[in-house]
């Protein structure tokens, strides 16, 4: 297969998704303004992806194709701490404010798992150039591994960068909070000096210290066991109270509960799955749905990348920053953590599969993070500015890392 036509098998579905994004982007206009709210947040999230990742689970995974996907997981898992760290990385290089802090590592460690992949995927599998077989079959894998990293990348998400923009956020409330409370103290400084005598005369003090000491002697180590019994209680409960259990029990990763129910218990898939299967009617329902994501959450991308054309200010440095681990920094380390998996037998030769992991090193940042900044009123213009400009070069960066990977598999 000549480089000319993998380049044009990996340069079509991107300019799909350009053409849909406009379109997204014209009508959020405030002349226009189709893609409202409850567009961009109710349908898409409750209704077509969890269709769309759930029916695409039940039909193709099975026990085997488990065994080949165990890998996915820990691959999305090392996108993040490696884009964590380089994110760290750029924090230090460009020292921006501290509430855009959380939103530049979230930016490097979270990419778009989720709404890119079922757009290139399907595209990619339908163009005449493809390495990846047939077209059905080539869609109906890649529509499975692209509902698995969907669901995985929104549990990382919202588990993670979540905490570290809400993390960031408090620490600039909590700045200002501290240099309120000095003010404040400044003022009372000269009635606090008035009162300096002590509240015991010395000799009682000094009694009450002897007394002190021999209750201690007995009862020190009681009171370390309760303390530490106490202490442990109180992290577990701040760990599983600071995890936004709603956000990351979200429609579409119980989809994937539900897929994977279906397609791993082979007397559920008999009743579901197959054309004399009792209940099939349930699934292709599920899957008509489904096929109303793909255009919608492209429509979606663009509406939210309009905002970031209002944005002004940002430090060229943090984008460019971010620009260079994402497109840069991420790929290459993806390229050697993928090929040294398959060198060591933890993934299956598939061409398919081994493209998706590659390309989850490649993405731009998840969408998702701007809804995650105006939860806490944190970045949000630097984050459209952000999305703006990565989305736009991600059009000539998945190009030319779409078509080397393709080579690199096949």
């Amino acid at each position: 297969m000549g480089l000319l036509d993998l380049l044009i098998a990996s340069s079509i579905p991107v300019l799909k998704v350009l053409l849909i994004t406009a379109l997204g982007s014209y009508l959020a206009l405030d002349r226009v303004d189709i893609m409202g709210d409850i567009a961009r947040k109710h349908v898409v999230f409750y209704v077509f992806n969890p269709a769309l990742v759930a029916s695409n689970l039940a039909q193709t995974v099975t026990y085997d194709e488990m065994k080949k996907l165990w890998f996915m997981p820990f691959n999305i898992l090392i996108t993040y701490v490696i884009g964590s760290v380089l994110g760290w990385i750029v924090i230090q290089c460009t020292r921006p404010p501290s509430h855009l802090r959380g939103l530049i590592v979230g930016c490097c460690a979270a990419g778009n798992m989720g709404n890119m992949f079922l757009i290139m995927i399907p595209a990619v599998c339908k163009e005449k150039g493809s390495p990846f077989g047939t077209p059905g079959i080539c869609q109906s894998y890649g529509l499975a591994y692209v509902s698995l990293s969907m669901a995985i990348g929104a549990i990382y998400l919202w588990s993670y960068v979540y905490n570290i923009v809400r993390a960031s956020s408090a620490r600039t409330q909590k700045s200002d909070v501290i240099h309120i409370g000095e003010s404040a103290r400044d003022n009372s400084i000269s009635e606090q000096e008035s009162c300096t005598e002590p509240l015991l005369p010395p000799h009682e003090f000094v009694a009450s210290e002897d007394v002190e000491d021999q209750h201690s002697s007995t009862e020190s180590e009681e009171k370390h066991e309760i303390r530490a019994s106490i202490k442990l209680k109180q992290q577990l409960t701040i760990i599983l109270g600071s995890i936004n259990w709603k956000a990351v029990l979200a429609p579409s990763t119980l989809a994937v509960i539900v897929g994977f129910t279906i397609g791993l218990i082979p007397q559920i898939r008999k009743l579901m799955i197959g054309e004399d299967a009792p209940l099939r009617v349930i699934r292709d329902s599920a899957s008509l749905l489904g096929q109303g994501a793909i255009p919608t959450l492209t429509l979606i991308v663009g509406s939210n990348l309009l905002k970031g054309l209002q944005g002004s200010g940002m430090q060229k440095s943090i984008v460019f920053g971010i620009v260079v681990v994402r497109y840069i920094a991420l790929p290459l380390t993806g390229i050697l953590i993928v090929e040294g998996a398959l060198r060591l037998g933890f993934i299956a030769p598939d061409p398919l599969y081994q493209f998706v992991l590659l390309l989850q090193f490649a993405v731009p940042p998840a969408m998702n993070i701007g809804t995650i900044t105006q939860l806490f009123g944190a970045g949000e213009t630097e984050c459209s500015v952000i999305l703006l400009w990565t989305y736009a070069l991600a059009s000539i960066s998945l190009t030319l890392w779409s078509t080397f990977f393709m080579w690199l598999v096949a």
